[in-house]
């Protein structure tokens, strides 16, 4: 299974990274997001349930460096940050900073999701409650942000012209339908997988 979990998270990182998704986020913005949620929802966590307990798991040999509660807040910052029009409109048109972007955005995601699962069985037992919390506090912002960019009633990228078919602002609230729903749905998943295992902890 572990085995199995890297190679797919490896598998659609590559695809999101080789395929149509690049080409087409430099016009549209859903595309951009659809990018974003595939590398921290989806390939990140994936990839870090095939690394967490195995013997080149970073959490075994630095676990203070990997906390969830403050993992969360390095992904919050990076994902806010790199929203913001101006950077935004950078990494779109310069590949040196769309390259910062991608890798900024898996190495936080990697960061707390090995934060989650990473090291040995007593430490992800001993972390449990603050990986429950750095899920849900990951959720929270990500709901929040995909919220206001699915209901903000103007362009915030000007430069992005949407897919065949679609206004910008269409582009712009289907990128936030998009992170709303991955992003929240996914963190969320997280810790309620998390809630399940601390409650049979205390029933056992």
């Amino acid at each position: 299974m572990r085995r199995a979990s890297f190679i797919a998270g490896l598998s659609i990182l590559a695809a999101t990274w080789l395929g149509p998704l690049p080409s087409l986020a430099q016009q549209a913005f859903s595309a951009h997001m659809l990018m974003h949620m595939s590398i921290v929802a989806i390939a990140a966590p994936l990839i870090a349930m095939g690394i967490a307990g195995a013997r080149w798991d970073p959490v075994r040999y630095a676990p203070g460096l990997f906390v969830p509660i403050s993992a969360s807040i390095v992904e919050l910052v990076v994902v806010w940050v790199w929203h913001a029009p101006a950077l935004h409109h950078l990494a779109r048109h310069g590949s040196g900073v769309w390259l910062l972007e991608q890798g900024t955005f898996l190495l936080s995601g990697l960061l707390l999701w090995l934060s989650v699962f990473g090291g040995d069985v007593t430490r992800r037992h001993a972390m449990r409650g603050s990986g429950l919390a750095g899920l849900l506090l990951t959720s929270m912002h990500m709901t929040l942000l995909g919220a206001l960019l699915a209901l903000t009633p103007r362009p915030l990228y000007h430069d992005a012209t949407g897919l065949a078919g679609m206004t910008a602002i269409q582009d712009q609230h289907l990128g936030g339908a998009t992170m709303l729903l991955v992003g929240g749905i996914v963190y969320l998943a997280g810790g309620l997988w998390i809630t399940v295992g601390l409650l049979r902890t205390e029933t056992a």
